[in-house]
C-alpha cells in the first residue's frame, strides 16, 4: 500500500502519494520497558500538561517515533515499539493470520463505553440531557451507525446509566466496586471488562463526554487497526497554542518560549501547528491491553476535526456544549428536514396543567406570555403551530386568542396528526411534536422532531428526542421553539455545503468540456 521511495537511515521514512507520512526510526528493540506492566492507581483528574486533555490511563507506553508533518485532516500513522517487543512480533502475527482469514473467525472487534455514576462535577454527567439527548446517548449513536463493531457495551456501576444504555441499544456491564472508585483508571476498567469477555479481540475505548463524535471517524479507526495491522489507534485534534515554560512563584527564573521564537512569531495560516490528544477514543488490541498498555505496538493517531473535538470535561460551560454540539453533532443516519408543522398538546404543555374552578363553576388556567412569544416566532419562519387536547377546552383557547388551528376532546390523538400530516402533504420529518402524558406517545414516536416538558410523564420523556429545562406552562413551548430553530439552521448549513459541492462540480464539468473542445479544435488545425 506503500508506494513512493524509501530512504534508509536515522528517522527515515516512507512516503506515500501524498496521504500520509509513515515515520521510523531505531527503537530500543528487545529490551525489557522501565514502566511496569500495570500501573499504581492515579487520579483520574491528574492531567500530564495544562494544555493536553486527561489522558483515560494512568500510562502509557513510551512512544519512540513522533510524526511532525501529519497532512491535515487525514489520519497519520505512527510506528513505534512500546513495551516489550521480544513477544509482540508473535503476538502481532496471530493477529494478522485471523485479520486474512486463515480458519479463524474476524477479530471481535468492541466498542466499550466507560460511564461511572460517581462523577465528582456534575452529578450523573454521563446520562445528563444535552441538547435534549442523555450525554451518553450522542456516542452510543455514533457507535451503533457506524456499523464496524460486533457489540457495543457501556461499564458502569450505575442502574440509571445502565437503563439509558439500554435503552440506546448498548449491552451493559456491571463493573466491580474495585474498578469504580475515583482513583481507578480506565485502563484497570478496561481490562476487567476482558476478563469477563474473552471473545473480544479488539477494544475501541468511546469517551462519553465526546458528543460530536462522528460514524466516519469510527469507521476509519477500525479500518487502521482490522486492516493495516496497527495495534493501537488514538485520537488527535490540531491546536494552534504557543505554549511556554512555567515559572513557580518565588522561583527567582524568566519563562521560557517552549514552541516558539518570540523574534519570529508564526502567523496562524503559516504555522501547522500541533497534535494533542483529545481523549475521544483510544483503539488497542487485546495482547496490548494485557501487557498494560492502551498505547503502544505499532501506534497511529487520527487526527479529529476541530468542530468535532468537544470535551465536556473541558467545555464546563454546559450551554456552550450544547450550542457545539447542535452545529456540529451527528444527528443520525437519516438527513435533516425542515420542520412544517409543531403541534402542541394544550395542557402541560402550553399550560402547568392545574385547572382553577370558580364559585360558579367556570375553568381558568394560567400561561406563560414567553410561550406565546415563541408561537408567534414559529409562525414568522413559516412553521404552521397547531393545538391538541384531551379535554374540551374550546372556551380557553378562545380567551387566549392565539389564532392557531385547535383540536380538542380528542381521544385519538395520533389518528388527528396524521389527518394533519396528509392534509398538509407533509413527511413524518417535517413535523415536531411538543407532549407530555401516555395519549402523546404515539405521536412522539411517530413525528419527526419530539420533545416533552421537564415535568412530563415517564413514559413521554422515554420516548422524547428532547426534554425541555422548563416545565409545563413555564417556557416550555418557547425553549422547543428555540430548539427547532437551531436545527433548522443546521439544515440550512446543510444545504448551503450540498449546493456549494454542486456548484463545484458543474464548474469542474464546464472546465473540462472547455478543455476537450479545445484540443478537438488544435487537432483539427
Amino acid at each position: 500500500k506503500f508506494q513512493g521511495r524509501e530512504v534508509s537511515g536515522k528517522g527515515s521514512f516512507r512516503e506515500g502519494k501524498g496521504s500520509f507520512r509513515e515515520v521510523s526510526g531505531k527503537g530500543r528493540e528487545g529490551k525489557r520497558s522501565p514502566y511496569p506492566t500495570s500501573s499504581p492507581p492515579v487520579h483520574p483528574s491528574l492531567s500530564p500538561g495544562p494544555l493536553r486533555p486527561r489522558s483515560p490511563h494512568a500510562r502509557a507506553a513510551p512512544q519512540d517515533y513522533i510524526s511532525r508533518h501529519a497532512p491535515r485532516g487525514r489520519s497519520a500513522r505512527v510506528a513505534g515499539r512500546g513495551g516489550r517487543g521480544a513477544d509482540r512480533d508473535s503476538d502481532r502475527d496471530r493477529d494478522t493470520a485471523m485479520d486474512a482469514g486463515e480458519g479463524r473467525p474476524q477479530p471481535h472487534l468492541a466498542a466499550l463505553v466507560l460511564a461511572r455514576g460517581g462523577s465528582k462535577g456534575i452529578p450523573l454527567k454521563n446520562i445528563k440531557l444535552l441538547a435534549g439527548v442523555p450525554l451518553i446517548g450522542w456516542v452510543l449513536r455514533a457507535a451503533t451507525d457506524a456499523g464496524v463493531f460486533h457489540s457495543i457495551w457501556v461499564s458502569t456501576d450505575h442502574d440509571e446509566i445502565e437503563k439509558v444504555a439500554k435503552q440506546f441499544g448498548a449491552k451493559v456491564h456491571r463493573r466491580s466496586p474495585e474498578v469504580s472508585q475515583d482513583s481507578s483508571t480506565s485502563l484497570e476498567a478496561i481490562t476487567e471488562f476482558l476478563n469477563h469477555h474473552h471473545e473480544v479481540d479488539i477494544v475501541g475505548n468511546i469517551q462519553a463526554t465526546s458528543p460530536c463524535l462522528h460514524p466516519s471517524d469510527l469507521i476509519k479507526v477500525a479500518d487502521l487497526i482490522q486492516k493495516e495491522g496497527f495495534d493501537s489507534v488514538f485520537s488527535v485534534v490540531r491546536r494552534h497554542q504557543f505554549r511556554w515554560s512555567e515559572v513557580k512563584k518565588g522561583d527567582n527564573k524568566m519563562t521560557e518560549p517552549q514552541n516558539l521564537n518570540p523574534a519570529k512569531r508564526y502567523r496562524r495560516q503559516d504555522w501547522p501547528g500541533e497534535l494533542y490528544e483529545n481523549g475521544s477514543f483510544y483503539f488497542a488490541k487485546r495482547h496490548l491491553i494485557e501487557k498494560g498498555y492502551l498505547q503502544g505496538g505499532k501506534m497511529a493517531y487520527y487526527e479529529m476535526r476541530a468542530e468535532h473535538s468537544v470535551d465536556i470535561d473541558i467545555d464546563i460551560d454546559w450551554p456552550i456544549a450544547e450550542q457545539r454540539v447542535l452545529s456540529f453533532g451527528y444527528f443520525g443516519k437519516e438527513p435533516l428536514k425542515e420542520v412544517k408543522l409543531l403541534v402542541c398538546s394544550i395542557d402541560g404543555c402550553l399550560t402547568n396543567g392545574r385547572i382553577y374552578v370558580t364559585e360558579d363553576h367556570k375553568e381558568m388556567v394560567s400561561y406563560d406570555y414567553r410561550d406565546i412569544v415563541g408561537i408567534d416566532l414559529l409562525k414568522k419562519r413559516g412553521i404552521q403551530v397547531r393545538l391538541i387536547s384531551d379535554r374540551d377546552c374550546s372556551k380557553t383557547l378562545s380567551a387566549m386568542q392565539l389564532g392557531c388551528v385547535a383540536k380538542v376532546n380528542v381521544t385519538n390523538k395520533l389518528q388527528v396528526l396524521k389527518d394533519w400530516q396528509e392534509d398538509m402533504g407533509l413527511s413524518w420529518k417535517e413535523v415536531a411534536y411538543l407532549g407530555n402524558e401516555e395519549s402523546d406517545v404515539e405521536c412522539l414516536k411517530q413525528a419527526g422532531m419530539n420533545g416533552v416538558p421537564a415535568d412530563a410523564c415517564a413514559a413521554a420523556q422515554k420516548a422524547a428526542g428532547y426534554i425541555c429545562k422548563s416545565r409545563g406552562g413555564c417556557g416550555a413551548v418557547r425553549e422547543f421553539a428555540e430548539h427547532i430553530f437551531l436545527l433548522l439552521e443546521k439544515v440550512n448549513s446543510a444545504r448551503k455545503q450540498l449546493e456549494e459541492i454542486s456548484s463545484a462540480g458543474k464548474e469542474m464539468g464546464r472546465n473540462e468540456n472547455s478543455r476537450k473542445g479545445n484540443k478537438e479544435l488544435m487537432e483539427k488545425e
